[in-house]
């Protein structure tokens, strides 16, 4: 029994490949969606550096500088470049080039946390951003007054609440469409499931 009990340990740490016997991360190709501001892309880069997989932000492939939109050919170009790579973990929305995206991907994490949570993290990063000056895609940096003009396109809060039901909508449709069967879906409505999650790896 001891012997037995010896041998499937030591085939447990041979699957885990690690010593601490935690799983490895099931998956080489994700795609984190949500709203803005939800951490699609604090997600994507703590996933890549800890499993080694290629971080892939369609802001910064989408994004020019003086927040200038690259054209759609040249922006659909650089995902498909990019998503050459055999692992990657991708953070964003863009329906333009979810054929380019979802259809290579393994699973999907939905960050669907409440309304009034985004709001406060979306508040939260404008302002660290701002006051760090921190230089965002390009040559950007965040515009404080640009946000708080929530009557111009140009505004994330406009953004959040145009498309915060909207998306709540559209992605269980989405993903319930036949050629979207093969991904494993996992939805989190709070950071605390997230991190229950990432606890298991």
């Amino acid at each position: 029994m001891k012997e037995e009990r010896r041998k499937n340990l030591s085939d447990l740490r041979v699957l885990c490949g690690s010593k601490n016997l935690m799983p490895p991360l099931p998956y080489k190709r994700i795609v984190i969606i949500g709203s803005t501001s939800s951490g699609k892309s604090t997600l994507a880069e703590h996933l890549a550096n800890r499993f080694a997989l290629h971080y892939i932000d369609l802001d910064a492939l989408h994004w020019k500088p003086n927040w200038t939109e690259a054209p759609l050919e040249v922006f659909r170009k650089r995902v498909a470049t990019a998503t050459q790579a055999p692992a990657w973990a991708v953070a964003g929305n863009y329906h333009v080039v979810r054929d380019l995206i979802w259809p290579q991907a393994e699973a999907v994490i939905w960050l669907d946390y409440s309304l009034p949570r985004i709001f406060w993290q979306l508040t939260r990063r404008t302002f660290t951003r701002w006051w760090n000056r921190e230089l965002l895609w390009g040559t950007n940096y965040e515009n404080l007054w640009m946000h708080f003009k929530v009557w111009s396109d140009e505004s994330l809060y406009k953004w959040l609440f145009k498309t915060y039901w909207r998306r709540r909508r559209e992605y269980p449709f989405l993903l319930e469409l036949p050629e979207n069967q093969h991904l494993k879906v996992m939805r989190f409505e709070h950071p605390q499931e997230t991190d229950d999650w990432l606890k298991q790896f």
